[in-house]
């Protein structure tokens, strides 16, 4: 994992500065995004690897795939990732598109964890808070877990905040056996 990682991260680099520079960061996003999710499929991924097909012809599968026809520097992109070998790379090079687009763009995306449903009202005053502690725009997505007994667990990209009751009674558990 790792490994495809550090493939990924220049490609994913040049990707999103062409695209920043010119005005293209949608088109790009939803490309990459949506050929990342195809190239997770295991036919698709045999398909790639075989040396028996050219590099147009895989890339030209792809391209066909797309719902809206990419630019000629997205395709000559994939001729590029072809040519490296590097096509089955695609879903972290569109992971790492999309961290360096929420970083341009300053946002961040929160998974907040709770006991119960949060309602709407509880959604914003949320949301106001860690946007005026992050500076950041923030898009939330809830989750429920009912053994968390209270509270909530807050994860935005590498940060996680936990305040759940059974966080907190985890952690008196340690304090108290050490």
């Amino acid at each position: 994992m790792a490994e495809l990682l550090t493939v990924a991260r220049p490609y994913a680099k040049a990707a999103f500065e062409y695209a920043r520079d010119n005005s293209a960061l949608d088109t790009w996003s939803e490309a990459l995004s949506f050929l990342g999710q195809v190239v997770v499929n295991e036919e698709v991924r045999y398909f790639l690897s075989s040396p028996k097909l050219e590099n147009e012809q895989k890339v030209s599968l792809l391209v066909g795939m797309l719902p809206n026809k990419p630019d000629e520097t997205f395709e000559r992109f994939l001729t590029n990732l072809a040519r490296q070998h590097r096509l089955v790379a695609l879903k972290a090079i569109a992971e790492q598109f999309e961290k360096l687009r929420a970083e341009h763009e300053q946002r961040i995306d929160v998974t907040v964890t709770s006991a119960f449903k949060l309602d709407s009202k509880q959604e914003t005053k949320l949301t106001n808070a860690l946007k005026k502690r992050l500076n950041r725009e923030i898009s939330i997505t809830t989750q429920v877990d009912k053994s968390l007994i209270g509270g909530v667990i807050l994860r935005a990209g590498d940060t996680v905040i936990d305040g759940s009751v059974r966080g907190r009674l985890n952690r008196l558990s340690e304090a108290l056996t050490t």
